[in-house]
């Protein structure tokens, strides 16, 4: 069966009483954006374009991990919620701005510090455990099943797969045995849940 990949778009436009509040940010600027904002961004990109250096200008998904030129400074999400926001600050160390029309909020260190230490609370999990879990996605983009196995030859721990084409954390309650569950699929996944530790996290 052939999937289609249809993008819903956002006819909404940038609200211009609240695009002044972007002109405060760091010159040289990033600017990452959800699909469904692509014309909102593109519009941004043309109006912060007059008195900003933007540093690059990309979409961003869940399991993606982008990499920002060093002259970045500051990075602008145009998006909902803080999920991929977190997760691009931690991973890129640099301030995260999310506007969404009507706000423009940056990521806490509050926020930063207690993924870090749901991260760090995982890896601890991993170092302990005995029956390991590795999962593994099916899906375009997301599908790491050569390195999942590798990973599986390699450890010393009792290692187990897991594919599927959604994972849903909620079935973990199924596997009792599983004390640590190694991610190789959407980077997010650790975000929810201290029991997952996201493979590139191993040493």
């Amino acid at each position: 069966m052939k999937t289609l990949l249809i993008p819903a778009i956002s006819k909404q436009k940038p609200n211009k009483a609240n695009l002044s509040k972007l002109n405060k940010l760091p010159k040289n600027l990033a600017i990452a954006y959800s699909i469904q904002y692509i014309n909102m961004a593109k519009q941004i990109k043309k109006e912060l374009f007059k008195a900003h250096n933007i540093t690059k200008f990309q979409q961003v998904l869940g399991c993606s991990q982008i990499k920002f030129p060093e002259s970045t400074k500051a990075i602008l999400l145009i998006s909902d919620g803080k999920f991929h926001a977190t997760g691009i600050a931690i991973e890129s160390k640099l301030p995260v701005y999310i506007y969404n029309n009507s706000t423009l909020q940056e990521i806490s260190k509050k926020e930063i510090e207690n993924l870090q230490r749901k991260q760090k609370v995982a890896y601890m999990k991993y170092l302990h455990s005995y029956n390991i879990g590795v999962l593994v996605s099916t899906k375009p983009g997301q599908q790491n099943l050569i390195k999942a196995i590798q990973f599986k030859k390699q450890n010393k721990k009792k290692t187990y797969l897991f594919i599927a084409n959604n994972l849903n954390t909620a079935e973990f309650e199924n596997f009792p045995q599983i004390q640590s569950w190694v991610n190789t699929a959407c980077r997010r996944m650790d975000m929810n849940d201290n029991s997952i530790i996201n493979i590139d996290k191993i040493k």
